[in-house]
């Protein structure tokens, strides 16, 4: 089962954190996606749309940090993904934070055309 969780918005939006496994054998083994939407059931959606049908929100064991929150609300497309941390991982300065990504690098679709 995914880990994840959300966060109420003062707006009433939510953003939804979910650690899913990565769709490729040979890309990230596990991966951290956030959904910005307007509720909880459309940010699942959005998710199903995309092809990853069996996703699924039990509870809110890892919600979205602060850092992440306003990652997500400062993309246009408002869905994200990084490799999820591992746990144990060495945590501190010296660790160096992968930058957040469009949800089409992830699933390998090319970027639309203006």
């Amino acid at each position: 089962m995914a880990a994840g969780g959300f966060c109420k918005l003062p707006d009433g939006s939510v953003v939804v954190a979910l650690n899913l496994p990565g769709p490729a054998a040979d890309g990230p083994g596990r991966v951290r996606v956030l959904v910005h939407a307007a509720n909880r059931a459309r940010a699942l959606t959005r998710l199903r749309n995309l092809g990853l049908r069996a996703v699924y929100l039990r509870g809110n064991a890892a919600p979205p940090t602060p850092d992440e929150i306003t990652a997500v609300l400062h993309h246009p497309d408002g869905l994200i993904w990084r490799t999820a941390p591992d746990h144990g991982a060495a945590t501190g300065p010296d660790l160096v934070q992968e930058l957040w990504r469009p949800i089409r690098a992830l699933l390998g679709r090319p970027a639309a055309r203006a």
